[in-house]
């Protein structure tokens, strides 16, 4: 099943070079995605394209408003003929934390829309109308949202069918198994006096199977023993 994403954005061009490169690139021409950019912009009723005002209750920094995004929704809808889209995606720190989990589950969706906001918030009111779920990818703060939207779409198009030329290796990946990735070796055998891990090359997949895990549990463990906690 392929997937539409709309990205909501002040500034389109960042995405351009990221989505004609590598995996993004592949799923779109494998038509298992595709992406539709939408310049927020170019809904706003101000001559200048203005999109941000001065926050109510003063304070620092400026808000986006309410109106250009909804309207640019409702393009959206009239164009999908829907009342409203199923899933309106939000960056912001106060989301909740992205995990591969919920990669998975919207890699499963028909139709996702995501709002890259701005400056110091979008109005709240738009949060509370639209939006259906809202996510960080980290505790700290960036400029605006593309970052975490281009994370989320490489994220998901590694999981669509067809767009990895072997399937397998998404499988394998840190985050799969509740575990981080194990080391990985290639040519050549030895490297500035290091060498290869003999059980790599000893052709018994049973026991680089059991090497693997035992690696990966053991890195998990030392970098992010909360991920084992939960497992």
């Amino acid at each position: 099943m392929s997937i539409i994403i709309n990205v909501l954005t002040l500034f389109p061009a960042i995405f351009y070079n990221f989505l004609s490169e590598s995996i993004p690139a592949i799923a779109q021409s494998k038509g298992e995605m595709q992406l539709n950019l939408i310049d927020i912009r170019d809904f706003s009723n101000d001559k200048n394209r203005q999109v941000d005002d001065y926050p109510y209750g003063g304070g620092p920094g400026m808000v986006i408003k309410p109106e250009p995004i909804a309207e640019a929704l409702k393009f959206i809808n009239n164009k999908t003929q829907q009342e409203q889209q199923d899933q309106i995606v939000y960056f912001t720190p106060q989301g909740r934390l992205l995990n591969q989990n919920i990669i998975k589950e919207y890699s499963h969706n028909s139709e996702i829309t995501l709002i890259c906001g701005h400056y110091k918030e979008i109005d709240q009111r738009i949060r509370d109308r639209y939006v259906t779920d809202e996510i960080s990818i980290g505790d700290y703060v960036l400029s605006g949202g593309e970052l975490p939207a281009m994370i989320f779409i490489d994220a998901i198009s590694r999981l669509l069918d067809g767009v990895l030329s072997d399937s397998d290796s998404a499988k394998t990946d840190s985050h799969e198994n509740s575990l981080l990735g194990c080391p990985h070796y290639t040519r050549p055998y030895e490297f500035e006096n290091m060498t290869v891990p003999e059980v790599l090359i000893s052709g018994n997949h049973k026991n680089i199977n059991k090497w693997r895990n035992k690696k990966a549990i053991e890195l998990t463990k030392k970098i992010r023993p909360d991920i084992l906690e939960k497992k």
